[in-house]
């Protein structure tokens, strides 16, 4: 344990201590009392050999996944700290989380429109394409820095801030010889706030800009690599009553590394948000287009880790079983051309199609393609890899979705909405499944929700997905039933009858009761679950075949 850890802890303990005290000594003022708060999550996962689905228990027969978060507010002053367990992993989640340990803690301090942050942060330039460090504990990503922050409100509508330090690695903040540190500023100008005269103007401006450079050493044996690599964006904004505009422009200089095959072209990206939305009716376009602009604090590593930005994914993210976790797309990480279209309408009450109350229409469709590139005959050169411009589009599909959701509300007591899903996906781009070439596929949702008492309802799903390569067709029923405020009951079962291998053509059945009391959730599940890919804002981990028994606990206080 480091000593700037145990420093912080031994700060925290203090602070919490004497806000004890302070608030023994005087229980009337209110003020002086500091607020501590959190949230804790446990996972326990017990293994069974199946073999009919392919999945081998480890020798410990049982995983663990838990984390506490405990935060304390008094005054100017916040802190927090959060616990991790890992004993050992879920199957599936990325090697390198072991053991229990600190993977977050921080300080900070507010005064005068000056806020000061110094431990484990998390922050976002802009849109995150040129810095964006998060937690997504459900994927095992987590590329905080270690460092210190400070945050400016310099009046106006002018905001500034700025960030220093090294990026965790795995389940450790690898601070070593050779390790890169990531240095960053952003500047943000609210145009409105500033005029007097534009204060009750109908449309916002907002303009901004970030720097990001990181340095590593130059530790390659064989080529002269850049030590400083710095990234720059500029941003632009405008928000009206019924529209919004965005977009956002990031260039990168030459970054070497094991993603691009340690080329020196630079890197850029552009993306564009429009927005329109009036009573019943909503549209959202949005356009992106990428190019080498996977940028870490290690430029050897690869997967999830120590990435500085964070490329944004244009496809919707979907959340039946079929659709999310057999074709999901991840964002290419090296470039892609990508465009998206939302469109909500909702056809008026009392009317021969709205009926009584109304129904709502959404009609979403995305599209990601390959860069189109002219590529160089120069490993023995300059080594820039090929030639390409924004959004040049070549013929090579990653990926399509097309859907469609129709939702009707019949009575008081039944709801029920029906989806059709069409996607395209290309197995070769995206590494998730163990077909090759164009996999095509159709997707039928019906879900309804039928309410016995205000307080006893039962919700369903039957999908079907129809595709004559990969695995075949598949089946999925869910089943759950809710007694409020406390108890759920949920069955589902995934069947891959249209499966060409006989043996394979199995039932994934699980099952989950489910417990609920002001904010702590107990959930126990028993049963199959199938192997697939699980994505969240187009970062994607695998998820091995398995079998057993589940409990989950969640709870915040």
């Amino acid at each position: 344990m480091n000593k700037f850890l145990l420093t912080f802890i031994s700060t925290f303990l203090f602070l919490s201590f004497f806000n004890h005290v302070s608030i023994a000594q005087d229980s009337e003022e209110v003020n002086n009392e500091g607020v501590i708060s959190g949230n804790v999550s446990i996972i326990v996962q017990q293994y069974s050999d199946d073999p009919d689905i392919g999945a081998e228990a480890p020798p410990e027969k049982v995983a663990m996944n838990a984390f506490s978060n405990i935060l304390f507010r008094k005054g100017k002053f916040s802190s927090g700290i959060r616990i991790e367990s890992y004993a050992p992993s879920l199957l599936g989640y990325p090697e390198g989380f072991q053991g229990t340990g600190i993977g977050y803690y921080f300080g900070e301090f507010t005064t005068n429109g000056l806020t000061v942050t110094a431990g484990t942060l998390y922050e976002q330039f802009g849109s995150g394409m040129a810095l964006r460090t998060y937690e997504e504990n459900t994927l095992g990503l987590d590329n905080s820095i270690l460092g210190v922050r400070v945050k400016y409100n310099a009046g106006k509508g002018v905001y500034l801030k700025g960030i220093y330090g090294y990026q965790r690695y795995k389940f450790d903040f690898k601070i070593q010889p050779g390790q890169g540190i990531v240095r960053g500023f952003d500047g943000e100008w609210q145009i409105n706030d500033a005029f007097p005269s534009m204060a009750e103007n109908k449309i916002k401006y907002v303009v901004g800009g970030s720097f990001v450079s990181k340095y590593q050493q130059d530790n390659n044996p064989i080529l002269f690599v850049p030590e400083n690599v710095g990234t720059s964006a500029a941003r632009f904004s405008l928000f009206g009553s019924q529209f919004s505009f965005s977009s956002e422009y990031v260039y990168k200089i030459n970054d070497p590394s094991a993603d691009n095959g340690y080329i020196y072209i630079p890197g850029q990206a552009l993306l564009l948000n429009l927005n329109y939305f009036k009573k019943g009716f909503g549209l959202a376009l949005a356009a992106k287009s990428t190019d080498n602009m996977s940028f870490r604090s290690d430029r050897n590593e690869s997967l999830n880790y120590l990435l500085i930005n964070y490329n944004p994914a244009l496809t919707k993210a979907h959340t039946y079983l079929l659709v999310a976790t057999l074709y999901p797309y991840a964002t290419n990480i090296n470039g892609e051309v990508a465009f998206q279209a939302d469109l909500n309408y909702k056809i008026k009450k009392k009317t021969k199609l709205g009926g009584k109350y109304g129904t709502n229409i959404s009609l979403n469709t995305a599209v990601a393609l390959a860069p189109n590139r002219t590529y160089l005959n120069d490993q023995e050169g300059a080594r820039l890899g090929y030639e390409t411009s924004l959004f040049s589009i070549s013929d090579s599909l990653f990926y399509s979705d097309v859907n469609i959701a129709i939702y009707h509300k019949f009575t008081k007591k039944f709801k029920a909405k029906l989806t059709y899903f069409n996607i395209a996906f290309n197995a070769d781009a995206n590494l998730i499944t163990d077909a090759h070439g164009m996999v095509y596929s159709n997707t039928v949702v019906f879900e309804g929700t039928y309410n016995f008492t205000p307080k006893h309802s039962l919700r369903f799903e039957l999908q079907g997905l129809f595709t004559e390569q990969d695995r075949g067709n598949w089946a999925a029923v869910v089943l759950e039933y809710s007694m409020s405020p406390h108890w759920f009951f949920a069955i589902i079962d995934q069947y891959n009858y249209g499966n060409p291998v006989e043996s394979e053509q199995v039932h994934y059945l699980y099952g989950t009761v489910g417990y609920i009391k002001d904010t702590t959730r107990i959930s126990l599940a028993y049963g199959r679950q199938r192997e697939g890919i699980f994505c969240v804002g187009g970062v994607c981990r695998a998820v091995p075949a398995s079998n057993g028994v589940n409990l989950t606990i969640t709870s915040s206080f």
